[in-house]
């Protein structure tokens, strides 16, 4: 966010219309005169000298032989008093804004980078416009709550849990897709991309967030990594930035089980549900639908490691690790996929096959 360097900003600007009325008195005119030599309505010069209007450059012109006063002190003077009025006006607005400032993790996303630092909530709040993209926290709520312009964001986050840390989130998410540039959205470029994205899934290489992120981009999909914010605790998010696929992953557990599931549910929802529906995954929100959520986790299911797979695998319970290894590599999975179903459905102690679990840190990619 820039600063202005140095801008005197007076406490307050007398009204042009006040010197006007001054210089009337003192030429003993009534506006009824001045109305007739300047050639102008009365009710148009009562309107200004009641403060109700204000000094065009036309009337200003028209002032020139009459007052003997020139146009351009008439304009500097009405230009300034319009602009003190608006930063008056913009000092309200911030000071209404400043409970609205408080409900954001503002630390936490500094800390982050999205925001500056700063202490002053006056700083905050105009940072949070900034960052945002909005000039009043009542134009952040008409879009993140009432859905007034719903062709670009189409739930209201009204009703949710911590509702300003998830809109800190989508919109991170939203400034970090247009960093990248991304062709035509191809749904049938992502279908046929899975068996390369399961296959980086089993092999899980150390730059296995990077080619992610190129194959689903070849196929118009943008992949984005935002970290999760406090009473936020978002897994990952699908929807549509105008016609390009926004996928958004937090990586909250730090584990691939957990990342992977998270990708395949999330493209399964822009394969299976098109634009208009959102997906926000482990946060309540209005506009939820519980079948197209079972919808995505049931395609997250089949390309991680299937039902079939699993009853497979259960039936050859119990097993050792080099069992789990030898399944992994029939099923093209990655060993840790099977232990984290195994180990949510009870059918094996948390205390075993950790080993096979491997770390996410997107922060180092």
């Amino acid at each position: 966010m820039g600063n202005v360097i140095n801008q005197y900003e007076p406490e307050s600007v007398t009204p042009p219309y006040k010197t006007l009325v001054e210089k009337l008195k003192e030429l003993n005119m009534g506006n009824k005169e001045f109305a007739i030599r300047v050639g102008k309505p009365e009710k148009t010069i009562s309107a200004l000298t009641q403060g109700k209007s204000a000094i065009t450059a036309d009337m200003a012109v028209k002032f020139e032989d009459v007052l003997q006063i020139p146009a351009s002190f008439w304009l500097t003077r009405q230009r300034r008093y319009d602009e003190y009025r608006a930063r008056v006006k913009r000092t309200q607005e911030i000071e209404q804004a400043k409970e609205w400032a408080r409900g954001f993790p503002y630390v936490k996303m500094a800390n982050f980078g999205w925001v500056p630092p700063a202490r002053k909530v006056e700083e905050q709040v105009m940072a949070l416009f900034n960052f945002f993209g909005v000039s009043t926290h009542k134009s952040w709520e008409a879009y993140y709550f009432d859905q007034a312009l719903k062709v670009s964001f189409r739930i209201s986050l009204a009703h949710t849990n911590e509702a300003m840390a998830v809109a800190a989130w989508l919109r991170q998410g939203e400034l970090k897709a247009k960093e990248q540039n991304a062709p035509k959205y191809d749904a049938q470029a992502l279908k046929k991309s899975i068996a390369s994205l399961r296959k980086i899934m089993a092999e899980h290489p150390n730059d296995f967030f990077e080619q992610v992120q190129q194959i689903c981009l070849a196929a118009g999909v943008k992949v984005v990594y935002t970290p999760c914010l406090p009473k936020a605790p978002v897994h990952g998010c699908a929807r549509w930035i105008g016609d390009t696929p926004l996928i958004q992953l937090s990586a909250r557990y730090k584990t691939n089980d957990k990342f992977w599931f998270t990708l395949f549910h999330e493209i399964g929802h822009l394969l299976l549900h098109g634009k208009k529906y959102i997906s926000i995954e482990n946060i309540s929100y209005h506009d939820q639908d519980n079948e197209k959520e079972r919808e995505a986790d049931s395609f997250a299911v089949k390309n991680t490691f299937s039902l079939s797979q699993e009853q497979e695998l259960i039936e050859a319970l119990p097993l050792k690790g080099a069992d789990i290894l030898r399944f992994a590599e029939k099923f093209e999975t990655h060993p840790a996929l099977i232990i984290g179903r195994l180990h949510r459905k009870g059918l094996l102690q948390y205390s075993v096959g950790r080993e096979f679990m491997r770390p996410v840190y997107l922060e180092e990619n």
